[in-house]
């Protein structure tokens, strides 16, 4: 399988700890599905075939310091911030693109909030969110292609179709996918959205199989947008806000002081989301 390229950032302030870098390193490389880890300008640098969250959560528990992926691989990337644009839920998660050298694209995410199980996982024609997720138009089907599996072929298949992802009982899933339809070219500025049920993958008789393979309406969605690689990104404060990266992870992506809107409850929805 095709590895991906991540740089891990860790919070190890102005003097790294050697033996804290070492121990960090040796469990990485202990580990299938690591081809190379090593330690470079602050950062640790994985080649791996797991997921990105994974790899993150391992480096910040051995070595016992905050960590956080500041880039993910070496040729074009773009990312989605996933959420339910409609405040009704807490699915959210980040959904992150890579265009492989030799050819398929990896499509690399982590997703909380979710009802264990199978949901279906595609790529929408448009990047429009100010509706929610009731904007974000049909599956990206340029071939004019019936609705079908990842490892269908394109003409039976529309190339947003990525099939399922597995949520745990604690409602997260991770994965990694590759795919040999889907450019990052295209599909930056359209969508990725997950959906209530699984896609049946065009198979079932149900009168949607063929359109989304009957998997329900989307729960969350997101706008794909470029992503920085490897030691593209040299940032440690947003210039925006003053948020320090460390924190990033704790803290919404936008409002008030970047933090959770506390006056809005759990059963308020947008207008736009009504149905």
């Amino acid at each position: 399988m095709l590895a991906s390229k991540l740089e891990v950032l860790l919070d190890l302030g102005s003097q790294p700890d050697e033996k804290i870098v070492e121990r960090t390193l040796n469990e990485l490389k202990s580990l299938d599905g690591v081809k190379e880890a090593i330690f470079k300008d602050g950062a640790v640098v994985v080649e791996t075939v797991l997921p990105s969250t994974m790899v993150v959560d391992i480096v910040s528990r051995v070595s016992g310091k905050r960590a956080v992926l500041q880039g993910f691989g070496e040729t074009q990337s773009a990312v989605a911030m996933v959420a339910n644009q409609c405040r009704g839920s807490r699915v959210m998660g980040v959904v992150r693109f890579q265009q492989t050298e030799e050819g398929p694209l990896v499509a690399d995410g982590s997703i909380d909030g979710l009802t264990p199980g199978e949901h279906g996982l595609h790529v929408h024609d448009m990047g429009d969110i100010s509706e929610g997720c009731n904007s974000i138009g049909s599956h990206f089907n340029p071939h004019k292609s019936p609705h079908g599996g990842p490892l269908d072929p394109s003409d039976r298949r529309h190339a947003g179709d990525l099939g399922n992802i597995v949520a745990d009982e604690t409602g997260r899933a991770t994965f990694r996918i590759l795919d040999n339809v889907l450019k990052v070219w295209d599909i930056v500025g359209r969508s990725i959205a997950i959906t209530s049920r699984p896609d049946d993958l065009g198979r079932g008789d149900a009168p949607l199989s063929k359109e989304n393979g009957n998997s329900g309406e989307p729960i969350a969605c997101g706008i794909i947008a470029r992503s920085a690689g490897i030691f593209q990104n040299p940032k440690r404060i947003c210039a925006c806000d003053g948020v320090v990266v460390w924190d990033e992870r704790d803290r919404p992506l936008a409002g008030k002081g970047r933090r959770c809107c506390d006056n809005h409850k759990e059963s308020e929805v947008k207008q736009c989301c009504k149905v």
